[in-house]
């Protein structure tokens, strides 16, 4: 397979379910654990701070909207990642990406279970520092994200198709 046939595979859809073609479902769906996981930690902090148990119960309750979400991300993810030709670059970027996510699911889900056996009506400074440990762990991981859709438009629609978008209106 030569350099075109390994970038016109990485734009494409394994199947219908990863979004159709030119618009992945992937980046979408990392909003949820992104935003869950963002307010669970201003949570946090609220509940540190004010020995708030309201506060401390909803970050327990986004970390965990956070973990089902990045599960659903991770499929979806898997799926353009399996269009990417191995021994490229991308490939190997995708897979750090897709590490450091499931290394920061897995923080997430350590202080999830903590929050739990702890009891998640008071403020829990452990699962906190594991959150914003993922948290980090996430923006590095959204860089490569970016970096693989942006640089390198893994699932991108191909130049010919974005300038439909930029024909005059007539």
């Amino acid at each position: 397979m030569d350099t075109a046939q390994r970038i016109h595979r990485a734009k494409h859809p394994r199947s219908i379910i990863a979004g159709p073609y030119g618009h992945p479902f992937h980046p979408v769906a990392v909003t949820i654990p992104i935003g869950a996981w963002t307010a669970a930690l201003i949570f946090d902090v609220i509940a540190l701070v004010g020995d708030d148990s309201a506060f401390a119960q909803g970050a327990t309750v986004l970390v965990g909207i956070g973990i089902a979400g990045a599960l659903l991300a991770a499929v979806l993810g898997l799926m353009d990642l399996s269009q990417i030709a191995a021994g490229t670059v991308a490939r190997r970027t995708a897979f750090v990406h897709m590490t450091l996510n499931l290394l920061a699911t897995a923080l997430f889900a350590l202080g999830f279970v903590l929050r739990l056996v702890d009891g998640a009506d008071h403020p829990h400074l452990p699962a906190f520092v594991l959150s914003a440990i993922a948290f980090l762990l996430v923006g590095a991981s959204g860089y490569l994200g970016g970096k693989l859709a942006y640089r390198w438009g893994i699932r991108v629609a191909d130049e010919q198709t974005q300038a439909e978008g930029f024909r005059l209106h007539e």
